[in-house]
């Protein structure tokens, strides 16, 4: 399916406090800095909103308050993937009940199946809903890279709304565009790859960077579509190297940490990841003020 979403999503970090709970305030506060800003998206309990470390109830809980706190204002795209097929479908299910306009379903992870597995696998996610599905192929988490005569097939699934692609390897990006051009959207995964995958055909881009800076990956975004291409080359280069910083550790350690830095209570990844380390701090702090912020 075509157009389920045109332009930046952000993939939402999720806030905890000091004592490991979800910070629920801090959440709303982001919330409304996205849609303030111009997201079109948001993508909930995806990798970086760190679901791996989290219960089924808080997961839930994430999922109502995002639902409540949205209040319509923006779609609304809930993490349900698994590396257990059975598990992937119930999660999808039940984020469809608690009023996901799309999912973003990963690829299988650490167990590696075949790539009649993967089909095999959003087959059963997408019979179970009647939502729009998007896929996510992420092989350095992952350990699977969906090939793309292999998404050229899934695409081909009626509720499959896209791909987000974040495998790193533009010579297999394009490829798999070319395989899904005309049945359903590609969406950058990766933000350093933003501006060329816009330039091959992607509808719009799944942020890390825009936790911190919404406004910017909605203005790439916005010139790539109006053709504004040394705009976009200008605003890139400029958002280089705080892209560079925040993948200086793992996602989404250095994120939190610059919503830390913006008065947005990023809080504190859940172990076993760690907080940003002081040099990396130091780093990022200097790049957003590069940005014209005021921080701390």
């Amino acid at each position: 399916m075509l157009n389920f979403f045109r332009g930046s999503a952000t993939a939402m970090i999720t806030p905890f406090t000091a004592e490991g709970k979800v910070n629920f305030e801090a959440f709303g506060r982001m919330i409304d800095y996205q849609i303030e800003n111009g997201t079109d998206a948001l993508v909930v309990l995806g990798t970086t909103g760190e679901p791996a470390t989290m219960t089924e109830e808080e997961k839930e809980d994430v999922m109502r308050f995002s639902k409540e706190r949205a209040a319509g204002r923006v779609r609304l795209i809930f993490g349900s993937g698994s590396n257990c097929t059975a598990h992937a479908v119930e999660a999808s299910v039940k984020a469809q009940k608690l009023g996901a306009d799309g999912l973003l379903v990963v690829t299988p992870y650490y167990n590696k199946c075949t790539q009649n597995g993967l089909y095999e696998y959003y087959k059963a996610v997408c019979e179970a809903v009647d939502i729009p599905v998007i896929c996510y192929n992420v092989p350095p988490r992952t350990g699977v890279n969906i090939q793309p005569a292999t998404m050229g097939r899934i695409a081909e699934i009626p509720n499959v709304a896209g791909i987000k692609e974040a495998c790193g390897n533009m010579e297999q990006i394009m490829h798999t565009a070319r395989e899904v051009r005309g049945k359903c959207e590609l969406y950058s995964g990766d933000d350093h790859l933003n501006l060329p995958m816009l330039a091959i055909g992607a509808a719009g881009l799944i942020s890390v960077v825009s936790n911190a800076l919404p406004r910017q990956m909605k203005q790439l975004y916005e010139y790539m579509a109006a053709g504004e291409f040394e705009k976009a080359y200008i605003l890139q280069d400029e958002l280089l190297p705080f892209t560079d910083l925040m993948f200086c550790e793992v996602n989404p350690i250095p994120v939190k940490a610059a919503a830390d830095m913006l008065g947005l209570s990023g809080g504190v990844p859940r172990a076993p990841l760690t907080e940003l380390e002081e040099a990396h701090k130091a780093a990022v702090r200097d790049s957003l003020r590069a940005l014209g912020y005021r921080v701390d």
